[in-house]
């Protein structure tokens, strides 16, 4: 069986559709194929719709088929049958022929699929349509690709951020008297490519690099399986089960940065490789609400630990659940709670780094007004609380994070952290909810100085503070007020400006040339972000 899903490719005559496109021969132990004709001008959309073809046939039962490829001139649609219009661009060749009748299909879009009507050498799909070719470009700017049964799909996506940060009351002073300033510049803050899909219906994958500071960096690699109606089983590098802030993807984010509460969040809960098992629905109870639930069993990090002596990894369990009486479209009411336990390694390491909780105002600044270095972990324990509610273009919540870091043969610290923030979308769109999590804005009307739509546009504000403090122990207290400014000119881009001031600063490393505290520094933010 072949299907073939039309695709629009704008201006044929500037890739000469008058040239033949070749294919080199290609084997698998199921089938052989070649497509044989001349090679035009090297157009990435015109390879693009070779490799298309190639993957295409690639999952295909095995049946031979040699067939004609056309374009319509006008509407730059595909398809493997002549007629008024199509210009002939190659043949394709399939070995041990079947009987084939390929009908035109139309699609719920307006494109046009050419399919067979009987598969006679399939034994793992036993209806003839279940592998018709699927491929789209959808609105959130994703490229997917696979059958239309959905039992295998494929999605490109990615994202860049690209920001600038500018500080302003910065002149500080170490305890040695150098001089400290924040950083001023620009960088490529995230630059990540992500390939994820899904495999017999029930087995997922994910796998998301970043290539931002010239590195290589893994975030997310990943499998899941969700083949029962009531868990899903992750296991790989991922996100651990504490924190909607943390959790939630930083191209939803209201503001540049996360909140100071991360401070205590970041080095502890962030991503790790490990075990999760998650559950989510509308049954609680019989009336309907929504709530989720996961919990996970965490080593470090994807690194393997090449040392010779304390060279045991730590490890970690915790668990986040979340409940939401009222979730519809535009009404909210969102609470939750998280725990975590964690064990360093066998260096004192928490996830293969010496722990150090500290606020840096920027990830580029490389400025910590508050900053303290803990040694002797025996073990950290860790509870958090959170609570949302939206109501249509309104949003306010926060959260609350406390740790208890157990020392060896010292007194044991006590730290904690919190944040309250509320946003308003000016264009009346609402965020988008869902399991526990808060994305960022759809908007009604995409820019267009034609059409006259300017997107959605928000602002929002936040306070927070950190205090790492615990009697004689002297970590530094912070707190600082966010706003921001946020524009959505469509789904994929979003502008972004934050302004960040510290308000109250208390036993931080640093002071002012005459000795007064390190408060009332500004800091601005920008961003152009695409993410799909």
């Amino acid at each position: 069986m072949i299907s073939i899903l039309t695709t629009q490719i704008s201006d044929f005559e500037r890739i000469g559709l008058e040239q033949p496109y070749i294919i080199t021969e290609h084997t698998t132990t199921q089938k052989n194929w070649k497509m044989n004709t001349r090679r035009p001008p090297a157009e990435t959309c015109f390879q693009l719709l070779g490799a298309v073809l190639i993957l295409f046939i690639l999952v295909l039962p095995s049946t031979s088929l040699a067939v004609d490829v056309y374009v319509d001139t006008e509407t730059k649609q595909l398809f493997i049958e002549p007629g008024p219009g199509r210009k002939r661009i190659g043949t394709l060749v399939l070995d041990n022929p079947a009987d084939i009748d390929m009908p035109e299909e139309p699609l719920a879009d307006g494109h046009t699929v050419i399919a067979d009507k009987d598969n006679t050498n399939s034994e793992a799909f036993n209806e003839s349509d279940e592998l018709k070719a699927n491929i789209s470009l959808g609105e959130d700017g994703a490229f997917r690709f696979g059958s239309n049964n959905g039992h295998f799909n494929f999605r490109l996506g990615g994202r860049i951020h690209a920001d600038a940060t500018f500080s302003s009351g910065d002149d500080f002073v170490d305890a040695g008297g150098n001089g400290i300033e924040a950083n001023n510049g620009t960088e490529i803050r995230r630059g990540r490519l992500k390939f994820e899909g899904t495999f017999f219906r029930d087995w997922f994958f994910k796998t998301e690099v970043d290539f931002a500071d010239n590195e290589v960096s893994v975030k997310d690699m990943f499998i899941q399986y969700h083949g029962t109606e009531f868990a899903r089983i992750r296991v790989g590098e991922q996100k651990q089960a504490f924190s909607r802030e943390l959790q939630e993807s930083s191209n939803d984010l209201l503001f540049l940065e996360r909140s100071v509460m991360n401070v205590l969040n970041g080095p502890t809960v962030d991503r790790a490789l490990g075990l999760n098992i998650s559950a989510s629905g509308t049954a609680i109870f019989g009336l309907g609400q929504n709530w989720t639930s996961q919990i996970g069993i965490y080593g470090d990090t994807i690194d393997a630990n090449k040392r010779n002596t304390f060279a045991d990894e730590g490890w970690a369990i915790n668990s986040r659940m979340t409940f939401a009486p009222i979730a519809e479209a535009d009404r909210v009411i969102h609470i939750g709670i998280a725990g975590n336990f964690r064990e360093p390694n066998d260096a004192g390491e928490i996830i293969d780094t010496p722990l150090s909780l500290a606020y840096e105002t920027t990830h580029m600044s490389n400025l910590n007004l508050i900053r303290t270095d803990i040694s002797g972990v025996d073990n950290i324990v860790m509870l958090g609380v959170e609570g949302h509610g939206l109501l249509g273009p309104f949003s306010v919540g926060g959260e609350y994070t406390h740790s208890w870091t157990n020392l060896q043969g010292t007194p044991d610290l006590s730290f904690q952290g919190w944040y309250t923030e509320a946003a308003w979308t000016l264009t009346k769109e609402p965020r988008v909810y869902t399991d526990g999590l808060f994305y960022r804005v759809i908007p009604n009307s995409a820019f267009s100085l034609n059409n006259g739509g300017w997107g959605a546009w928000e602002i929002a504000a936040r306070y927070g503070e950190v205090d790492l403090n615990d009697g004689m122990y002297k970590g530094g207290k912070l707190g600082n007020l966010t706003v921001g400014l946020n524009w959505y000119p469509n789904r994929i881009v979003r502008f972004m400006a934050s302004y960040d001031h510290v308000l109250t600063i208390r036993n931080s490393p640093l002071t002012r040339r005459d000795g007064s505290r390190a408060d009332n520094l500004d800091t601005f933010m920008f961003r152009a972000q695409m993410a799909f």
